[in-house]
């Protein structure tokens, strides 16, 4: 038995709604980020909650995982259980967010030791983990869009740039927590 994806009708103005409306969201939701990592004060220097950026790491991994999963199934057309892996990876990946969230507003930013080993590697990692997570948001989104509405030719279209993209963010989130992690003892 297989399962088909809901089949909605939006026309091409209801389509480039909800993209402007990603987008938006998107735009939003960076926006708010960055205000709360380089703006707004940490609401607490205590080691209350210390776990939450090794749940990050953890929440990523899996995220990494479940896209790995998503990915094999879809090559062997096992089409339903590639949605079941490919909305586990979205729930990880929004889990990590609220937790990142959760941890920037109580404890701050944390920086990479000045004189640390590996900070010539770790910047720029840094750098293109955040630059391809910012992009990465609106891909996901319209992904999953696509997808949910039917729109399978044009899912597969996006779905050849968002998957590496979120993979890549995956795995160099838990990366840099590991080298940031090592770094600070």
């Amino acid at each position: 038995m297989t399962t088909e994806a809901p089949q909605f009708t939006t026309g091409q103005s209801g389509t480039r709604s909800a993209i402007a409306a990603i987008l938006a969201v998107s735009a939003a939701a960076t926006a708010f980020l960055f205000w709360l990592i380089y703006v707004h004060p940490a609401a607490a220097s205590s080691t209350q909650y210390a776990f939450l950026p090794a749940l990050n790491a953890a929440l990523n991994g899996l995220s990494a995982t479940a896209l790995l999963i998503g990915y094999t199934l879809i090559r062997a057309r096992h089409i339903p259980a590639h949605r079941a892996a490919m909305i586990t990876a979205f729930a990880f990946s929004t889990l990590f967010l609220i937790s990142y969230i959760l941890h920037h507003a109580l404890h701050g930013d944390v920086r990479y030791p000045a004189h640390a080993a590996l900070r010539s590697v770790y910047l720029p990692l840094l750098a293109s983990h955040i630059i391809l997570a910012i992009v990465a948001l609106p891909l996901i989104l319209v992904t999953f869009f696509f997808s949910l509405t039917g729109r399978i030719p044009q899912h597969r279209k996006v779905a050849l740039w968002t998957f590496p993209l979120w993979l890549y963010v995956s795995i160099t989130g838990v990366v840099t927590w590991a080298m940031l992690r090592l770094a600070l003892g």
